[in-house]
């Protein structure tokens, strides 16, 4: 019997009413200092990278994983990949990153257990789009607490002021 998505992409080889404004660089929910090494220009998803695939964005082993965030196929199809190449490996960094971003909404950091271990990632994440909104992202996640808990959650992230969000911000989801 074929692994459900969620289990295969386990497997891996090394395993924002308030409005949102475009303010200052992304930043990540993350641990502000990752058990390994990376460098502050590739966090995170570099660093994930160098963990899976040792940071080789085209790499095609032929062990059913490809891409530097060894995507397992039907995760990559599943999480709108094809819009991009057919398979991770023939998709660009940027392009990767992007459909590991929607994995990282559907499966959160589990979706790479032991990089995401490694550099100490965990929990559902959303990462802030152009014309995203605190209370929307609430809404979406259906986030007790709305926009204020939201925001006390990731304050450290957006600063003081919860009208200023960063696109690409990466902002914690509390467990459902």
């Amino acid at each position: 019997m074929a692994p459900t998505p969620a289990q295969a992409q386990t497997q891996t080889r090394a395993q924002t009413q308030t409005r949102a404004q475009v303010a200052t660089a992304p930043r990540t929910a993350a641990a502000s200092v990752p058990a390994y090494a990376c460098a502050k220009d590739q966090w995170p998803w570099g660093c994930v990278a160098e963990c899976e695939s040792s940071g080789r964005w085209h790499v095609n082993t032929g062990n059913g994983f490809y891409g530097g965030l060894q995507f397992w196929q039907p995760t990559w199809v599943e999480h709108g990949g094809l819009a991009y190449a057919p398979r991770a490996d023939l998709a660009t960094r940027a392009q990767q990153i992007k459909v590991a971003e929607e994995v990282l909404r559907t499966q959160g950091w589990g979706a790479w257990p032991v990089c995401s271990k490694r550099y100490g990632l965990s929990g559902r994440v959303h990462t802030v789009q152009p014309g995203d909104t605190l209370s929307s992202i609430a809404r979406r996640f259906g986030i007790k607490g709305g926009w204020q808990a939201l925001y006390t959650a990731n304050r450290s992230l957006i600063g003081a002021d919860p009208n200023r969000v960063a696109v690409g911000t990466m902002l914690r989801i509390a467990p459902l």
